[in-house]
């Protein structure tokens, strides 16, 4: 159930019409999210890192709601990676309930989740694993959320299958993520110009969007932003 908190602090929902729709000449299928700047907006607001966390939870169910609007049919969120666990305890503990508060709301909407991570460790929140292990459900957007995520844990799992005797399944679908599909538009929040492991075999052709504002200062200006700049980007993948 989504916190009472959630419930009393978030936003209301947008109302789209096909307007919305068609200020865009052409919408990505499966846009990647990086929420990054969540602690350097606390620390900015004299707050604490668990505060930016919460803050950016709330903004990350405005972008489901959004994506729902203008008829995306997959997105994938970073929660947070493998390298993330380095961080003091405090924050580990943050950024994991975050996650999972999360996921609670986005489930009051049609969606069909799967969590993407290594669920097998600690750092995961025990409370996601069924989003993990068990068979996506319907829903009208797919979303592919990245706990305890790793690149190299990704790409391994594949390398580890590929080695079995008697396996033919080409390596895309033995990755870890095998059930998430190529990425068109990738935006990241928060100023950085890299990647930070997301999903690399999925994002190899993606169009990259920076914003500079902070996740915990999202707008739908800025998503918007990102998907007129991509309605005009010439898209080859490599032809």
């Amino acid at each position: 159930m989504c916190p009472p908190w959630v419930v009393r602090d978030a936003v209301p929902k947008p109302s789209f019409s096909m307007s919305e729709r068609t200020k865009f000449s052409r919408i990505p299928r499966h846009v990647g999210i990086i929420p990054d700047g969540n602690r350097r907006w606390a620390k900015a607001q004299g707050l604490e890192a668990a505060e930016g966390y919460a803050a950016g939870m709330l903004r990350g169910l405005e972008m489901l709601d959004e994506c729902l609007g203008l008829g995306i049919e997959e997105v994938s969120v970073y929660g947070f990676t493998m390298d993330n666990n380095k961080r003091p305890r405090e924050q580990r503990l943050a950024f994991g309930q975050a996650c999972v508060h999360f996921i609670q709301c986005a489930m009051e909407r049609d969606i069909a989740l799967r969590v993407v991570g290594d669920c097998t460790s600690a750092m995961f929140p025990a409370s996601l694993k069924p989003y993990a292990i068990e068979r996506r459900g319907g829903g009208k957007l797919k979303v592919n959320m990245l706990v305890n995520y790793g690149w190299n844990w990704d790409i391994q799992t594949a390398v580890c299958a590929r080695s079995r005797e008697g396996e033919t399944r080409g390596f895309q679908e033995l990755l870890a993520s095998a059930d998430v599909s190529r990425i068109d538009l990738l935006v990241r929040w928060g100023g950085m110009r890299r990647l930070s492991g997301f999903l690399p075999i999925q994002s190899v052709y993606s169009d990259f969007f920076v914003v500079d504002q902070y996740w915990p200062d999202y707008k739908h200006e800025q998503f918007y932003e990102a998907l007129k700049w991509y309605s005009k980007q010439d898209v080859t993948l490599g032809g």
